[in-house]
C-alpha cells in the first residue's frame, strides 16, 4: 500500500477549478477537512478530496463554463472498479466526471488509487487516463 496522497489547499484549488481563496473558504467553513502536514501545511487527504469534488460536481451550476487545455483534464480519482481482466476508473476534474474503461494491467501499472492525482485524456470517443 502505497503512502496516501495529500493536497495543499492550492493544489486542491486547481484540481476542483476554483481560486485558492474559494477552496480556503471551504476549508475554514468546515465544506471539506483538511490537516497540518509535518512542515505545518493545511493539506487536504486525496480520499476526502475525492468524495468533496464529487459532491461539489453534483451541485454544480449547469450553466457554468468550462474549458480544458487540449482535451485534457487534470483532477482526482475518485473511483477504481476492478475486474478480472477489464477496470473502470472515474475521475473528477473540476465539474468533469469522466469514466474510463482500461485493462485491469494499465491500472496496475499506473498504480492507481482513490484520492490520487490522474489527468483523463480524451480522444474521440476514449479517455485514457495519465498518472499526474
Amino acid at each position: 500500500m502505497s503512502h496516501m496522497q495529500s493536497y495543499t489547499i492550492g493544489q486542491a484549488a486547481r484540481l476542483l477549478g476554483v481560486s485558492p481563496d474559494t477552496a480556503r473558504r471551504w476549508a475554514d467553513a468546515g465544506r471539506v477537512a483538511t490537516h497540518r502536514d509535518e512542515s505545518g501545511r493545511r493539506v487536504i487527504d486525496g480520499p476526502s478530496l475525492a468524495a468533496f469534488s464529487t459532491e461539489l460536481a453534483q451541485s454544480e451550476d449547469d450553466d457554468a463554463s468550462y474549458t480544458s487545455a487540449r482535451n485534457a483534464f487534470p483532477g482526482i480519482v475518485t473511483g477504481i472498479k476492478l475486474g478480472d481482466i477489464a477496470a473502470q476508473v472515474t475521475i473528477q476534474a473540476g465539474p468533469h466526471r469522466l469514466v474510463s474503461l482500461l485493462t485491469r494491467e494499465a491500472v496496475e501499472e499506473l498504480g492507481l488509487e482513490v484520492g490520487m492525482q490522474a489527468t483523463a485524456r480524451v480522444k474521440s470517443t476514449s479517455v485514457h487516463i495519465d498518472r499526474t
